[in-house]
């Protein structure tokens, strides 16, 4: 099930929401800096080091937000008696995965 169209809305703290804009905006600068690398035709190994740093960068974030999903969300919509969130979590868990 898709939530993309829902009026469901995330709840996470200013603290959360601070270190994930930061680590958002470190990998959009690695991305530009990549795209540079791109541009000035450096070399090929270097290029795919850094993707796979952005790489690692972006699981990091995912996970963090995950645990904050897990702890918050997943946690409040059980409470309320809306064990379907169980499916939800495990078909994104498994897009996350690949």
């Amino acid at each position: 099930m898709s939530t993309c169209c829902t009026n469901r809305k995330a709840h996470h703290n200013e603290i959360l929401k601070k270190k994930l804009k930061n680590r958002l905006n470190r990998i959009e600068g690695q991305v530009r800096g990549v795209n540079k690398m791109i541009e000035e035709d450096m070399y090929c190994d270097d290029v795919l080091t850094q993707i796979s740093s952005i790489r690692s960068a972006l699981s990091g974030t995912a996970a963090l937000l995950l645990e904050a999903h897990m702890k918050s969300c997943i946690i409040d919509q059980l409470s309320e008696g809306k064990t379907e969130v169980i499916d939800e979590l495990l078909i994104t868990v498994k897009k996350m995965m690949k």
